[in-house]
Formats: C-alpha cells, sequence, structure tokens
C-alpha cells in the first residue's frame, strides 16, 4: 500500500520567536465530567485461570487450527472488552478447531476505579502498553505491570493471531490500530462493523503488544488494537462483542453478521505530535477521526508553537485533549491508495 508522494507536504510544527497571544485560544476548562453507563464486570471465576496463567481462559478445538487471543484490560479502566469476554466464558463459547485464549491483562488496575475519577485507574504502577519490547521483559527491573506481562508472555508467543481491545477516553470513530505489518492489516480487514483500520509505528514512549517482534514485519502472527468507542458507553461494549465475534465466530463455529456498514477505510500514520510544555491545547475540540481539508491549518498552540496540517485532507487520530508534557497529543494521518 502506499499515501502517495509528499510534494504538498508543509511543516507540522511552526515555532514562533515571540508570542500573540491574542491569537491563541482561551485556557482548557475544567475535566468534563465523564457519563459512566457500565460497571466492572465480576471476573471472580476467571482470574486463576485454567492454563497455569492467572487470568487467562484458554480452550483447545477438536481439530487443528490457529491459535487466536482476545486481550483484555491492558488499561484497568478501559473494562469494556473485559465485559465482553466475561459474557462469552459465561456462555461457555468454545472453539471447534484451533486454540482459544481470553485474557484479563490486568484485573488489579480495574479494581481501583472510581466512578468519582474514573481516569486514575488505568494501571497500578506503569502504562501495560508500553512494557512488551523483549530487552525490557528480559530487564531486571520490576513493575506490577511489567511483572504481568512476563506471565502472560507464554500465551503472546503462540497466539496466531490477536485482538487486543480498548477504548478511548475522548469522543471520536472506532477504528481498528494494525501497527505497520501487513499481516497486521489483512487481520483487521476481518473485524466487522469498525469502518476505519490505521497503522502506526506505535509510541516513542515504549512497545506496544501489538509491536512485539511476534506480531512485526519479522514475525510470524498477525494483531491488532481495536479502539471500540469511548470509555464506559454501552455502545462501546456491543462494538467490541461485535469485532470479537467477527474474529473468533469461525472457529467457534458462530455466525458472522454481513450486515455491519462500510468496508474499511485504511490510513497511515505520518507525524505523530508530542507535547512540548504543559500550555498545549487545540483550537477546538477535535474528534478522532476529523478530516480537516486544507493543508497548514493551525489545528492546536504549544506554548507559542502552532501546530499545522502538514497536507490537505489530513486525519486526525485520538486528540489527547488534555495532554501533559511528553504525552502524544495527536496523530496525522492520511488515506491509503491501493
Amino acid at each position: 500500500m502506499t499515501c502517495g508522494p509528499d510534494d504538498t507536504r508543509l511543516p507540522v510544527r511552526v515555532e514562533r520567536s515571540h508570542p500573540f497571544m491574542d491569537r491563541l485560544p482561551p485556557p482548557p476548562s475544567p475535566l468534563p465530567r465523564w457519563k459512566i453507563e457500565i460497571a466492572p464486570p465480576d471476573l471472580t471465576p476467571w482470574l486463576e485461570g485454567n492454563c497455569g496463567v492467572p487470568g487467562v481462559m484458554h480452550y483447545e478445538g477438536r481439530r487443528p487450527g490457529p491459535h487466536t487471543v482476545c486481550v483484555s484490560l491492558i488499561h484497568g479502566n478501559e473494562f469494556a472488552g473485559a465485559i465482553v469476554l466475561d459474557r462469552l466464558l459465561r456462555e461457555r463459547i468454545r472453539p471447534r478447531a484451533g486454540r482459544l485464549s481470553l485474557v484479563f491483562a490486568n484485573p488489579e488496575a480495574m479494581t481501583l476505579f472510581n466512578p468519582a475519577d474514573p481516569i486514575r485507574s488505568r494501571f497500578v504502577d506503569e502504562d501495560m502498553n508500553r512494557v512488551w519490547s523483549p530487552a525490557l521483559l528480559d530487564d531486571a527491573r520490576s513493575s506490577h505491570e511489567l511483572d504481568r506481562a512476563r506471565l502472560l508472555l507464554p500465551v503472546i508467543l503462540t497466539a496466531d493471531r490477536l485482538l487486543d481491545l480498548h477504548s478511548m477516553l475522548w469522543p471520536g470513530d472506532p477504528l481498528v490500530l494494525t501497527g505497520i505489518s501487513a499481516r497486521g492489516r489483512r487481520l483487521a480487514e476481518r473485524i466487522r462493523g469498525i469502518s476505519l483500520s490505521v497503522a502506526d509505528r506505535g509510541h516513542l514512549a515504549g512497545c506496544r503488544l501489538i509491536d512485539h517482534p511476534r506480531f512485526a514485519d519479522t514475525g510470524s502472527a498477525a494483531a491488532c488494537l481495536l479502539e471500540a468507542g469511548q470509555h464506559w458507553q454501552t455502545d462501546t461494549v456491543e462494538r467490541t462483542m461485535q469485532a470479537v465475534l467477527s474474529l473468533i465466530g469461525p472457529c467457534c463455529g458462530l455466525p458472522i453478521r454481513t450486515d455491519q456498514g462500510a468496508p474499511q477505510r485504511h490510513s497511515i500514520v505520518t507525524d505523530v505530535i508530542t507535547a512540548r510544555s504543559g500550555a498545549f491545547r487545540f483550537t477546538r475540540p477535535f474528534r478522532s477521526g476529523a478530516v480537516v481539508p486544507t493543508g497548514g491549518t493551525i489545528i492546536a498552540f504549544d506554548g507559542d508553537d502552532e501546530i499545522r496540517t502538514p497536507y490537505d485532507r489530513c486525519m486526525l487520530v485520538m486528540p489527547n485533549l488534555r495532554p501533559a508534557c511528553g504525552q502524544t497529543a495527536v496523530r496525522f494521518a492520511r488515506a491509503v491508495r491501493e
């Protein structure tokens, strides 16, 4: 796939020698009061696991086939995926062919969830979706999330296809992140009910699960990450269920719906914008998936710097409307041309 020539590309960040305060948007308002429509599930029956790894429920089909792994709770406050896996386990969904593993990655973080302060339970010690590099997993350093990743690693290393279940803090169009592997994109095309897939290279802050070498270009398996919608919404749970069933349905003998929207549009991330100051703010509250028609449009300020779109029809992927210094503020992506 290609995203076309870059001959119209414009500077992304324009550093200004002196501030123009009259051009800056007003300071951000307090964080919104999040609408909480769902509650964390009771995972007590599954926490011990059934295969020697706590929090992993593993089942074998009678016929040979690939090992499919669905992972929830990489982030403790994103429990829509855990609700879906819990429902499937209680309905005794089993594979007829191949192997199926349903994973609750960080249930300890979920136990910290407080509806009065819902964003605080993302992790116990550190972001679990930044610890999957082999060098870090082999290192002597210890944390709750890193130790937990080491326990889960044998399951990850035997996966043939993996779906990592997430949701989004800020409003946006649901999407599937594929990494840069062509296998990841092909896997994303099997996910029904999601109209957008985005290829990217991950985070500078650390290696995501889908970027582990098992799933990279040099690996032999495929993985993608589902961003099913906004945290704590019933629609996000239903969308996650559709996505999971579209992946595990064939091996479990379940019917697959075909009336779940238009074929996926594919985009590729060209730029990752990191906040250099605590004064990063957008010119307006952009949704993820918003397309800015004209290159050079100012979409944010980082202190005195202008953040501009680098080309026409630039898609904003998962803008973080309140990034701290050093956090990813937004990704720029352009449509892929087959």
